[in-house]
């Protein structure tokens, strides 16, 4: 999947707002608020449950990486997430 197409369908899904259960939510983490190391997918399938989480790393932007962009499309179509969210920014770590 081209990286632009996967982008645009991961703003998609952003953008549609809280929608309940399953929920998705990315979060991005850098040594620097320009360069996105690391992103961190969370997985919850109700309210209250501990979510699960997995990790993607990457020696350049992982937002500009379109295989990690690729994975991240898949995991949200097979979760059959209704809501998804993207904490804003580059958390430093």
């Amino acid at each position: 999947m081209k990286l632009d197409k996967a982008k645009k369908r991961i703003a998609k899904q952003i953008s549609k707002g809280f929608d309940g259960y399953p929920h998705i939510s990315l979060a991005y983490f850098g040594a620097t608020a320009d360069c996105a190391t690391e992103v961190v997918v969370s997985f919850m399938s109700a309210e209250g449950e501990a979510p699960q989480q997995q990790r993607f790393v990457s020696t350049q932007d992982v937002r500009e990486d379109e295989t990690i962009q690729s994975v991240l499309v898949k995991i949200i179509e097979r979760a059959n997430a209704n809501t998804v969210t993207e904490v804003a920014g580059v958390a430093i770590k």
